[in-house]
């Protein structure tokens, strides 16, 4: 079982230009995205989140039913769902800002345990940001690391939902000793600062680099770098692309029964490019489909 752990939302997408274009409501959010991805796949993945129970946190729950997600471990609530407002640019690229005071899935609470089979659990987006909630999720993330779980953390910035930069940079760093993999974007390293080597001295057995159209690059503890390039395809968006890349990567790590920090840190160039080429394939069928509609298992070959 892979655990995925973090908020569900509503991304509202634009369906034209301009300030007034008609709004689209799909399902989303960055751990959300990963765990239907991960479902998707065929992985066994359960979702640990609180939900609202208004028709919005109805909708997300059976969008993680339809891809085979364990749901019984979502907390719920009557508070309302996050929103996050999309804007795409003329190559794809979405950004978002956010409508989240008083949202149901910032008042998660750290689950007691975790269910018995779980492998591996992922974090990431806006639930390590928003308090009380974040939290709760950095306790679940230490929780699960102190007990030999694996963790994987994207930490897929949003600027406009830190109101201190080099606070949350700080308490980034923090998490480095908890976590097995790393992944991000070349933008949000930017905006962490620091280098893969310095975030590999802190804990992670690998830093995965993605570069959008560019492909993606595995650092590891053994000074190697491994690079793929991207995917050609015709880019509608973006959205949820990175996420899919969790996804694949946990999916394959979870195919070789490498989900341990010492399997990660001893795989081998040839596995490296399996894995990553797989990731790339995956998030380029992601990005040629308009919204956060990662791949089934049966649009891709094997890892």
């Amino acid at each position: 079982m892979i655990v995925v752990a973090g908020e569900a939302l509503i991304d509202l997408v634009p369906q034209g230009t301009g300030a007034l274009a008609s709004l689209r409501p799909a399902l989303g959010g960055g751990p959300y995205n990963t765990a239907v991805a991960l479902g998707r796949l065929g992985s066994p993945t359960a979702f640990c989140s609180r939900t609202s129970s208004d028709a919005f946190g109805e909708a997300l729950l059976d969008g993680l039913r339809a891809a085979g997600v364990d749901v019984s471990g979502v907390q719920r609530g009557p508070e309302p769902t996050t929103l996050a407002v999309a804007t795409v640019d003329g190559d794809g690229s979405a950004a978002y800002s956010f409508y989240v005071d008083g949202t149901a899935d910032r008042l998660f609470t750290a689950p007691d345990r975790l269910p018995p089979t779980t492998r591996a659990v992922s974090f990431g987006t806006c639930s390590l940001v928003l308090e009380p909630g974040a939290t709760a999720y950095e306790e679940l993330m230490r929780t699960a690391s102190g007990n030999g779980v694996f963790t994987a953390l994207d930490p897929n910035i949003r600027p406009g939902l830190i109101p201190d930069p080099d606070a949350y940079r700080a308490r980034f760093r923090s998490w480095l000793p908890s976590i097995s993999l790393l992944k991000l974007s070349e933008e949000d390293a930017r905006w962490l600062g620091g280098t893969p080597r310095e975030w590999l001295a802190a804990g992670p057995s690998a830093v995965v680099i993605t570069r959008g159209g560019d492909g993606l690059t595995a650092f590891t503890r053994d000074g190697a770098e491994h690079s793929v390039p991207g995917e050609k395809v015709t880019v509608v968006d973006t959205i949820g692309a990175g996420d899919t890349v969790n996804a694949a990567l946990l999916h394959g790590l979870s195919a070789w029964d490498a989900l341990t920090a010492d399997a990660v840190a001893g795989l081998d160039a040839e596995q490296w490019t399996r894995l990553l080429g797989f990731a790339a394939r995956a998030a380029a069928i992601t990005c040629s489909r308009a919204g956060a509609e990662p791949p089934y298992a049966d649009e891709l070959d094997g890892v």
